[in-house]
């Protein structure tokens, strides 16, 4: 397996893509993986002939060689064929309205085809394709991505930091209105917009993604991390996380890979 990751330095990107990756696989038996929710944005590319199948609420789909997906609140099952290369951008959430012209929360819990919604992603995906390292095909997206490029606001660099980090998760709503200058009502069509939740259901998922990272990169007990991530009670982070997950935190801490969020199955 090769893997990459970076996060852009160039002030002319760094606040509309969060990050860049890129991961090889040679799958020998085939995998399953199942990818939890991890309230990201991204475009994914992938560049193997061979399709690959994935379901999302039991619902069965074809992954297209270029799309977008938003804040899943269900797990991806994706049947790996025997060898796979994606190269994928994380965009920051307030940006994808100025690139695709439509809401992040229009990507929630489904996978777009963006050669149907854009036409210039067909040609970006052949011209990444024919890179043959990860810089050379940041650079290659980075070129089609400043011809499109928005100038975010404030507020919207602000909205971006709040979703895209594990803090404040102990803010109720009125403090995170109060932050924006926004009412309530404001506040949770925003976050709406932009994630396809209200503000509670926001401020628990950040709780459960907090807890995700926890599980993963520390050795605290699970009512350590409940309590870290103000959970009311063990039973309330159980079920929390496992609405989104369909797993409870120790079945995830038991069967996590070393990429968070992922867990990887042999296909018998």
């Amino acid at each position: 397996m090769e893997n990459y990751f970076t996060i852009p330095q160039s002030p002319l990107i760094k606040d509309i893509v969060c990050s860049f990756w890129q991961i090889h696989r040679d799958n020998n038996p085939s995998l399953s993986e199942t990818i939890i929710p991890k309230g990201v944005v991204e475009i994914i590319f992938s560049f193997e002939t061979t399709k690959l199948h994935a379901s999302i609420n039991q619902q069965s789909l074809i992954i297209p060689r270029c799309f977008v997906q938003g804040f899943h609140t269900s797990p991806v099952q994706l049947y790996l064929a025997d060898s796979q290369t994606f190269f994928g951008v994380v965009l920051s959430p307030t940006a994808v309205k100025h690139i695709f012209h439509f809401h992040p929360m229009e990507f929630t819990n489904c996978v777009i085809d963006l050669t149907l919604v854009d036409t210039s992603f067909y040609s970006l995906w052949h011209r990444l394709g024919e890179q043959d390292s990860f810089n050379g095909r940041i650079k290659t997206f980075t070129e089609w991505l400043i011809k499109k490029l928005p100038q975010l606001t404030e507020r919207e660099k602000a909205f971006n930091n709040f979703l895209n980090t594990h803090t404040d998760i102990h803010l109720s709503v009125s403090d995170i209105a109060s932050r924006f200058c926004y009412s309530s009502k404001q506040l949770s069509r925003k976050l709406h917009e932009l994630t396809g939740l209200n503000t509670e259901q926001t401020l628990l998922y950040k709780k459960y993604l907090q807890a995700v990272h926890l599980i993963h990169y520390s050795e605290l007990s699970l009512t350590n991390i409940a309590y870290s991530c103000h959970f009311s009670d063990q039973s309330h982070f159980i079920r929390t996380f496992k609405s989104l997950s369909q797993l409870t935190p120790k079945e995830y801490r038991q069967r996590k890979s070393n990429i968070t969020g992922h867990i990887f199955e042999n296909v018998h």
